[in-house]
């Protein structure tokens, strides 16, 4: 089986790519919508050039797509991008552009003409809207689409990040009970038992679901490099974000 993954270099999507390789299956490509507005109905926003690092650290080829984020157009942008409707050279261009903290290596390969794959894998937990979206693109381009934590406990799902090795960071919070200590935080056994405590406390999703705070993986199993970051927080009133100022590779 050939699969393309959607990935946002976030816990979910990275969990899901994993999980692709423990089937047998070959991912094919990375593919991550890099939204150049400030909201999104579908896709995650903050640090999804990382993705690209995640690329080269697997040696997969990454497929960057711009959107800017218009509901409903989200997705076609998606789709004319696997079809091969998409400057790709002209998205890195912009992405690098945006993303000037991220060093991107020279083994880094972009994926060239349309995906000739059988699947897209994606890491949707719960939303219905993202994942009917991805069901009707995928019936369009004769894909089959598979969500493998759709619906899973969220405790479950957490713990397992831990248990098998992903290297979680906090990069983004904007709930009650999360502060701007949270920010730059790596998700392991002691702030995992905090984060219930807090999700219990506030009543917030504990996997973030539901936008309370955002993720990126810098080190996970399938991994060949971790990789190395530095950031700092910024916080505005009762919300905040990471933001990095390095990311590259780390050296073997």
């Amino acid at each position: 089986m050939r699969v393309a993954v959607l990935s946002s270099a976030g816990k979910d999507s990275t969990y899901a790519c994993w999980w692709a390789l423990m089937q047998g299956w070959s991912v094919e490509s990375l593919v991550t919508v890099h939204v150049t507005s400030d909201d999104s109905m579908m896709f995650q926003l903050p640090n999804t050039s990382l993705a690209g690092l995640q690329a080269a650290s697997m040696g997969a080829p990454w497929l960057p797509v711009l959107s800017e984020g218009v509901e409903e157009s989200e997705i076609d942008d998606l789709e004319a991008a696997i079809r091969g409707r998409c400057d790709v050279s002209t998205a890195f261009a912009q992405v690098r552009a945006d993303s000037p903290a991220v060093n991107f290596p020279e083994e880094l390969v972009l994926q060239d003409g349309a995906l000739e794959v059988d699947a897209l894998v994606v890491g949707a937990l719960r939303s219905d809207y993202q994942k009917t979206r991805i069901e009707r693109m995928c019936e369009r381009l004769g894909l089959i689409s598979y969500c493998p934590l759709w619906h899973h406990s969220p405790e479950e799902h957490m713990q397992s990040l831990v248990d098998h090795g992903f290297d979680v960071r906090i990069v983004s919070v904007s709930t009650d009970g999360l502060g701007e200590e949270w920010l730059g935080v790596k998700l392991d056994e002691q702030s995992l038992s905090k984060l219930s405590l807090a999700a219990k406390r506030n009543r917030f999703n504990l996997d973030g679901e539901g936008g309370e705070f955002e993720t990126i993986v810098v080190g996970a199993p399938h991994l060949r490099h971790t990789l190395d970051i530095t950031g700092r927080p910024q916080w505005s009133g009762r919300r905040g974000v990471w933001i990095l100022d390095s990311a590259a590779l780390a050296a073997q």
